[in-house]
């Protein structure tokens, strides 16, 4: 019987590149986007006056919609949902799965007297009870305490999903459970933002009293690769784990790099085209595609958008590029590391602040007032990753995470800033000029003329530092550690909860300085000062990669977690609960909730992983091998049968010896690791058991990989039953 793998390299020359042409028929963008979204001039049309003006003030000001006015927006809604031939309508929410999550319910019902009716009120756009105990909530829900509620985002507009014929009015919201924690991504951050606006505006009013709200702004790079589907059906690894656990590297891989910003093969290109039309009509901003490093690694970016929204068009992106690959016959692989050897995918997280008088705050200024209100954010925001970067690593912290930072083309587990030197410079100089007590002729720095150290065209004049995790790239900041398959959210939360507490104790400390005596320019660079000589040591310059920054990092006493279950202790600490509770982003039991939550995937993730290799080795990688083995044993009894010695047998013998040893050794690690796993599983106690699957399990991983892979390089071709990394690289 002939193995998936040939049955799938036979059936890559009958792909059809001409699929849902219809989909790919030069539309303009402009023409396209947002017409699925319930936004902008759409609202206006749909609603009365007092209902759009209600809509409009809870998004900008955050106030309640009364149930008067969330009936006429729901009626709206409706209307213009049917319209559009809608059927159905779900709360889209974000649980601690890692995924999306919806729950669709038609419009039809029917009256008391048996006749059909069409209807959508204000409590259901409002609020919906799904299942809250069947959603990872880290012991907040008994099984039996089922009860949790949705509940309407007005400021992320409402959408409609197409699948298939089928389209859904999908209505964004968070999910709490019954006594009120949050069990999603989207609540904490909204807290989050919401206390970063308040901190930022107080901070702003030093400079600018017309400054009433501030929004922090997203901008996405979303990495992934692409594989033929049937291929992808043949690897039982990239089906259930989303990485390849064996394979063996191929004689070309990325070492030319002339994959990167190549041109883009043509099926990837229909792909891309397809899943763009798409994400325009959901108001996704797509603006960038190219080829990345890696062979059949692609990537994809928008138009910075308002955190919240960015959050939840990203979330979206990953399940309509899912989507669609299927359409074209294609997986999408959205895993940090799918394939060993080559670089792995990360999701660049763009972050910076922007007021509602149009003042982007980590853009250099052209005066000295708008200079230090620069100056003011940018050491600010550095301030908060230096005293919470453990909190920001415990971000980012997944099991295939793991796997991508700290290797080449990853930034390392040691949080540290990026500046560059012109704004370095600058740093010293406000570090250096500035004593630790004004006198009249210090206010000679507040005329500090940035300028001289920035050129305006500042991204051409500092270069960026890919090895750095969070590095500033001229006027804002790019967190890079996020991983690929990451949502958004959780380092966001972080990032603006850390800020905001960085601010709010900024104010306090300038004005209790102001109260002494202190001019206000004079009371902000003072302590300004003090801020970058408290978090100098979390600025490097340098490469990332290097074993001398891991030295000098630890000289330095920054930490460097390489390992989920020990980074994600920083959301348990009391430094921690101090902190998020202050901010109102998150209370103790919720803290202790996602911790829970974080270590049980973590060992869920680990365990099927284990499984498949113990299974893929069992069942397909040893039997290959052994079929080899006596088929190379039976070519040697009949030459030495036919009375030639021990030197024409001597290749065969050798190969025969080396496929014995790695069967061997594969046996005996595969029972090995089976065993330890009986023991882990065992432990109680999810912050141990997290580690005892990381330390005692994982490390089987790539024993057993090692092997497989020599196997594979050994085995007869037509005898190796996985397609190989040569045919899963390189798209046809």
């Amino acid at each position: 019987m002939q193995s998936l793998r040939f049955t799938a390299l036979e059936n890559l020359s009958g792909v059809d590149l001409k699929i849902r042409p219809e989909q790919l028929n030069g539309n303009k963008i402009t023409e396209v986007f947002g017409s699925n979204v319930f936004a902008g001039k759409v609202v206006r049309e749909n609603l009365s006056d007092e209902a759009y003006k209600s809509l409009m003030n809870s998004i900008k000001s955050g106030t309640k919609i009364d149930r008067k006015m969330s009936e006429q927006i729901a009626s709206g809604l409706k209307q213009w949902a049917m319209k559009k031939g809608v059927t159905h309508y779900t709360h889209w929410f974000q649980p601690l799965t890692g995924t999306t999550a919806e729950k669709h319910d038609s419009f039809f019902t029917l009256k008391g007297d048996g006749s059909a009716l069409e209807t959508f009120d204000g409590d259901a756009l409002v609020q919906q009870e799904p299942d809250a105990s069947s959603f990872p909530n880290g012991g907040l829900r008994a099984t039996f305490e089922a009860r949790g509620y949705t509940a309407w985002d007005p400021s992320s507009p409402p959408f409609i999903l197409e699948q298939g014929h089928g389209k859904t009015l999908c209505i964004p919201t968070i999910f709490v459970a019954y006594t009120g924690e949050s069990l999603d991504y989207k609540a904490p951050l909204l807290k989050a933002l919401s206390a970063m606006d308040k901190a930022a505006v107080d901070v702003c009013n030093y400079f600018d009293k017309n400054v009433t709200k501030v929004t922090a702004t997203l901008g996405w790079e979303q990495e992934y690769f692409l594989v033929d589907e049937s291929l992808a059906n043949a690897r039982p690894d990239l089906v259930m784990c989303g990485r390849t656990v064996v394979g063996h590297a191929p004689s070309k891989g990325q070492q030319l790099e002339d994959h990167y910003f190549g041109s883009i093969p043509e099926r990837a290109y229909a792909f891309m085209r397809d899943f763009e039309e798409e994400s325009y009509k959901l108001g996704i901003p797509l603006r960038t595609r190219h080829n990345e490093v890696a062979p059949s690694q692609f990537e994809c970016a928008p138009i910075f958008e308002e955190v919240n929204i960015a959050v939840d068009h990203n979330s979206l992106l990953m399940d309509v590029m899912t989507k669609v690959a299927k359409r074209h016959k294609l997986r999408v692989l959205l895993h940090e590391k799918p394939f060993a050897g080559i670089n792995g995918s990360g999701k660049h997280n763009n972050w910076s602040m922007a007021t509602d008088t149009g003042v982007n705050l980590l853009a250099p200024g052209k005066t000295p007032k708008t200079n230090l209100m620069f100056l003011t954010f940018f050491v600010n925001t550095i301030k908060a990753v230096h005293d919470y970067a453990d909190l920001l690593r415990a971000s980012i912290a997944s099991p295939s995470n793991d796997f991508r930072l700290g290797a080449n083309e990853a930034p390392p587990a040691i949080i540290s800033v990026f500046s560059g030197k012109y704004l370095y410079d600058v740093l010293q100089e406000v570090k250096t000029r500035v004593s630790n007590k004004f006198d009249e002729q210090d206010e000679a720095i507040l005329k500090l003329d940035l300028h001289r150290h920035i050129p305006e065209l500042l991204l051409d004049n500092t270069d960026r530092n890919r090895t750095s995790p969070f590095a500033f790239t001229g006027n804002k900041f790019e967190f890079r550690a996020v991983g690929s398959s990451a949502n958004c959210a959780s380092a966001m939360t972080v990032l603006n909860t850390i800020v905001a507490k960085t601010l709010a104790n900024f104010k306090i400390e300038v004005d209790a300085l102001i109260e002494k005596g202190e001019k206000k320019e004079i009371a902000i660079m003072q302590t300004l000062r003090k801020y970058i000589v408290d978090s100098e040591k979390v600025l490097f310059e340098g490469d990332g990669y290097s074993e001398e920054w891991e030295k000098e990092a630890e000289k330095r006493g920054l930490a460097n977690v390489k390992t989920t279950p020990k980074a994600l202790d920083a959301y348990v600490t009391e430094k921690a609960t101090k902190l998020f509770t202050e901010v109102g982003v998150y209370n103790e039991k919720e803290l202790h909730a996602r911790h829970e939550i974080l270590l049980e995937d973590y060992v869920k993730k680990v365990q099927i992983e284990a499984r498949v290799i113990g299974d893929l080795a069992t069942n397909t990688i040893l039997p290959s091998a052994i079929n080899y083995l006596n088929s190379l044993i039976t070519n040697i009894n009949g030459l030495k049968g036919i009375g030639l010695g021990d030197n024409a047998v001597k290749a065969q013998t050798q190969i025969a010896a080396k496929i014995a040893e790695h069967i061997n050794v594969i046996s005996e690690n595969v029972q090995a690791m089976i065993e330890a796993r009986k023991v882990a599983n065992k432990v109680t106690d999810s912050r141990q058991k997290a580690i005892d699957y990381c330390d005692k399990i994982k490390p089987y991983f790539d024993v057993i990989r090692y092997h497989a892979d020599k196997l594979e390089f050994l085995v007869d071709d037509k005898q190796w039953a996985l397609p190989k990394y040569r045919e899963l690289l390189f798209l046809r």
